[in-house]
């Protein structure tokens, strides 16, 4: 697999150099009815389908960890304790999800790049793998601020960054501090969504989706559906533009 590196300058090298930024803006100003009809539905691309609070459950997504380590930001998604254990409110997961990927839907209806971010060791390929499978990218090496804070000097030449963020673990692996990526996304404008645990904080994030994020089952879902929500909004472009 290319490093993020090498596949944004390959993706730039495709386009004018001018137009780091363009593609999209281009396509609004060629299709502004096809552009504007998709805001006209609360839910044009299906997103509503794409799970069920039962998924949620079945895959673990309700189980934080101990109550002692919670964070008082995330206490408004957490239904109660059992054993010692905070559970999160799947209704609120539900809601905040769907949010999530209606954003990134239209995100991907507009030619965006979607880069996602992780660092646990555990979760790398399934990361590496669901970025492949649908065409966008991840990175899930040790985290440099130069990527987003300084690109023309990181990667040598004009690069266009990622339109959306998807941070599936907003913890770094080694310290277990806040990922940096958040806050450099931050410092660039770039939009943030991703997974927050009940020992995280839901306020660095612009869409965060309260759940759990260390066991397997849960992420291979989240994957799922984010996968399934970027070719989805693919599909609909592809067919919108046959029209």
């Amino acid at each position: 697999m290319l490093s993020l590196s090498r596949r944004l300058c390959l993706r730039t090298l495709r386009m004018p150099v001018n137009s780091v930024a363009m593609s999209t803006d281009n396509k609004l100003i060629q299709e502004p009815n096809k552009i504007d009809q998709t805001l006209k539905y609360q839910d044009y691309f299906g997103v509503h389908d794409l799970f069920t609070v039962k998924d949620l459950f079945d895959a673990r997504v309700h189980l934080g960890h101990k109550h002692t380590a919670l964070d008082d930001r995330m206490k408004q998604f957490v239904y109660g304790v059992r054993f010692g254990q905070s559970i999160i409110d799947l209704d609120q997961t539900t809601l905040h999800l769907r949010q999530a990927l209606n954003f990134l839907a239209h995100i991907v209806y507009r030619n965006g790049i979607v880069l996602f971010v992780c660092r646990q060791p555990q979760l790398i390929h399934m990361v590496d793998k669901t970025a492949q499978d649908c065409g966008e990218y991840s990175y899930t090496r040790q985290w440099k601020s130069e990527t987003f804070c300084a690109p023309h000097t990181f990667f040598q030449q004009e690069v266009r960054l990622p339109d959306l963020v998807i941070m599936i673990h907003s913890k770094d692996n080694h310290q277990y501090n806040d990922h940096k990526a958040i806050m450099d996304s931050a410092k660039v404008g770039i939009p943030t969504m991703g997974i927050v645990d009940t020992d995280c904080n839901p306020n660095l994030i612009t869409f965060p989706i309260p759940g759990n994020d260390d066991s397997l089952s849960s992420t291979e879902l989240y994957l799922d559906i984010f996968k399934k929500c970027i070719l989805a909004a693919k599909q609909h472009k592809a067919a919108d533009n046959l029209q």
